[in-house]
């Protein structure tokens, strides 16, 4: 069986790259780091099996999907970090999805129904579980958008901030740093509370003083003493301190 793996993630796709170099049946014929090389690669590679990011920078999933023109199209795995709705709604045999962060059992277990499902099984399925699959992924994306902004008041405005946007957030006093891509937002509020409300499949606390959204941990930096820090996707470095190392090394997928 030959795969594909498609994630702008390059530690997520590291993960799955190295879990299947444990599956002999399995051979892995490329990666993709973004939505438009997937739909060119699964049209000319023409895989058995793609694990397909959801959310991507260019393009998600589903818009990689619909421009697929090869039949029969491959069995997908879908790997997110949002949609854990979905997650209990397509547990089931024809493909599945990968919530990150996922254990190894997960992951293998996942492997052993693909390789236990015919090609004509997959096929059947398919495109009834693609078409529901969307009708659930837009009508809760919906309800998401209208109740997960944050709302950062700015003089005479406020900011209805994307929580996904966030790379990650630190505290100061009595406020909040919160850091997206080009700028910094201050909003009077503690990181037990943001921990409270955000989504505690994509945010972590790793210090006393910092929150990660894991989907903008870059790099993992091994220091003196066993300790550890994340190096951002802004090439900021953050310490992860000793009474959080453990919960975000599993968060990620490593023990």
């Amino acid at each position: 069986m030959k795969a594909l793996v498609i994630d702008d993630e390059e530690l997520a796709r590291k993960r799955v790259l190295n879990l299947l170099e444990t599956v002999p049946e399995i051979e892995v014929i490329g990666e993709c780091p973004n939505g438009k090389q997937a739909i060119e690669s699964i049209n000319g590679l023409q895989p058995d099996l793609v694990f397909l990011d959801i959310n991507m920078k260019d393009m998600n999933g589903f818009e990689v999907l619909q421009k697929v023109k090869i039949s029969p199209k491959p069995i997908v795995i879908f790997v997110t970090a949002y949609d854990n709705y979905a997650l209990k709604a397509f547990d089931v045999d024809a493909f599945d999805f990968l919530l990150k962060p996922f254990k190894d059992q997960r992951f293998f277990r996942t492997i052993d129904k693909v390789l236990r499902i015919s090609t004509s099984e997959a096929d059947a399925n398919f495109e009834k579980r693609i078409l529901e699959l969307f009708n659930l992924y837009q009508s809760k994306s919906g309800e998401q958008e209208l109740t997960q902004k944050l709302l950062i008041k700015q003089g005479k405005k406020t900011i209805l901030l994307d929580p996904m946007d966030i790379m990650y957030i630190t505290a100061s006093g009595c406020y909040a740093e919160l850091f997206v891509k080009d700028k910094k937002y201050v909003m009077r509020e503690t990181l037990s509370n943001l921990c409270d409300n955000l989504d505690k499949q994509v945010f972590l606390r790793i210090h006393r003083s910092t929150i990660v959204n894991l989907n903008h941990v870059k790099e993992i930096v091994h220091s003196d003493f066993s300790e550890i820090d994340a190096r951002m996707t802004d090439h900021q470095l953050l310490h992860i301190s000793k009474s959080h190392k453990q919960d975000f090394l599993e968060k990620i997928g490593i023990q």
